[in-house]
């Protein structure tokens, strides 16, 4: 089943999408610096982070990122791992979902992408984009490919949720940006369910 998913278009179903990847892909920058410190910070990258937080009706129960690759256990919410640099080709970090192992208790699980780490920024990073796949299969089809704005100086956005609806999943792209405390886990928790 091939969806192309906007933010305008509001939630899509996800009948017969049994696999979602979400991912977030960013360059590293030499920010407003040439020369030898332009090349240093260029090798240096920024460590921008891709966060999953599951939820159980309103409350944030479980998430995966940062230092938790499988917060339930069972593969069915996994997350491949903290890149710091922004150098990998391709995603950064990705989140993949089996929404089939996904115990009936969780109800909604909401993708975060932040600055999470102090000294990290937006404004460190280049072509920064968030891409969500359609991976039923085994084979991985782009269904949204989510650039934020440049202007602003937030350093979170929230890129989707994916959501229970009776027996089936839902998904909507939300872009919404904002700011967190750096290094503040529950900033980012509280952030991804506002």
């Amino acid at each position: 089943m091939a969806i192309t998913l906007t933010k305008e278009d509001g939630a899509a179903d996800l009948n017969g999408i049994t696999h979602l990847v979400v991912g977030v892909a960013w360059d590293p920058s030499a920010g407003s610096s040439g020369g030898l410190l332009g090349i240093a910070r260029r090798k240096k990258g920024v460590d921008l982070d891709l966060i999953a937080v599951l939820m159980q009706g309103a409350e944030p129960v479980r998430f995966a990122g940062l230092d938790s690759l499988d917060p339930l256990g069972n593969g069915s919410v996994k997350h491949s791992g903290d890149e710091q640099t922004g150098a990998a080709s391709g995603d950064d970090e990705t989140v993949q979902v089996t929404f089939s192992e996904i115990p009936t208790a969780i109800t909604s699980i909401v993708f975060i992408a932040s600055a999470f780490k102090r000294g990290s920024s937006f404004d460190k990073a280049n072509n920064v984009s968030f891409k969500i796949y359609d991976a039923t299969g085994g084979s991985s089809s782009q269904v949204a490919d989510i650039w934020p704005s440049l202007l602003g100086s937030d350093n979170a956005n929230a890129i989707c949720r994916a959501f229970r609806n009776g027996s089936q999943w839902q998904l909507e792209v939300l872009n919404r940006s904002g700011k967190i405390k750096q290094g503040d886990r529950q900033a980012l928790i509280r952030f991804a369910v506002q």
